[in-house]
């Protein structure tokens, strides 16, 4: 009778423990340089945080905190946005940009909202991306802060800056998203999307990153520093 094989357990190579360290390091020294990272965001629910997250594209958080206390004295529930005239939401937004088609997303995401949920925001990754002009991104910003569910949220800042740091090599936010899944422990995935984006925003910008100043530099290919 013969006996079954098991699999062979490889132990992880040194150059994937070393990369593990390194990641390590990186999370740790991104704590240790902001650690009040926060949503930039006012809001008190999450339907305020939804709306409010939909206005930020293309968008400064600073004018979307101003737009945004007029806006919710006058739809301050789903159900108010969803029977909202557009024209009047759109005279309340325009300058957030994109006016347009940020106010159909907001009165079709209220809608389905409304029609779908009981006019509850859902609190499942699953359920807001059904949502019209609801992409993970944005269900990722809600998750995270306004329910306590772990997400990291791809924006163009936490992009740019994973890539520099040799944590992905991906363009498309869903890749990336699924890169740093593996690599950042999930119970600070919220967190790390904060930090990531306070780090794009103070030093690594896209033109001109402050390389000599960034206490990531030592570990960061892009300033030369330890990579994969």
């Amino acid at each position: 009778m013969s006996v079954a094989r098991r699999p062979a357990i490889h132990p992880p190579s040194a150059r994937a423990l070393a990369e593990a360290e390194r990641v390590e390091r990186v999370l740790d020294i991104l704590a240790a340089t902001y650690p009040d990272a926060k949503c930039a965001l006012d809001f008190t629910n999450p339907y305020e945080l939804l709306v409010a997250t939909i206005l930020s594209a293309q968008c400064t958080d600073k004018r979307v905190n101003q737009v945004t206390p007029a806006l919710f004295r006058k739809y301050p529930t789903p159900a108010h946005m969803a029977a909202a005239d557009e024209a009047e939401l759109i005279g309340l937004i325009r300058s957030t940009g994109f006016f347009n088609s940020k106010a159909k997303s907001l009165l079709a995401a209220c809608r389905d909202i409304v029609a779908l949920h009981g006019g509850e925001v859902p609190g499942t990754l699953e359920e807001l991306v059904k949502l019209h002009g609801v992409g993970r991104k944005t269900a990722n910003v809600v998750l995270g802060n306004a329910f306590g569910v772990p997400g990291i949220t791809v924006d163009t800042h936490l992009g740019r800056v994973a890539r520099r740091l040799g944590l992905t090599a991906e363009e498309d936010p869903v890749k990336v998203e699924r890169d740093l899944m593996r690599q950042v422990p999930e119970a600070t995935w919220t967190e790390f999307s904060h930090r990531m984006i306070h780090h794009g925003r103070a030093l690594c910008a896209a033109r001109k990153p402050k390389c000599e100043a960034c206490p990531l530099a030592p570990l960061c290919p892009h300033a030369g520093g330890g990579g994969r």
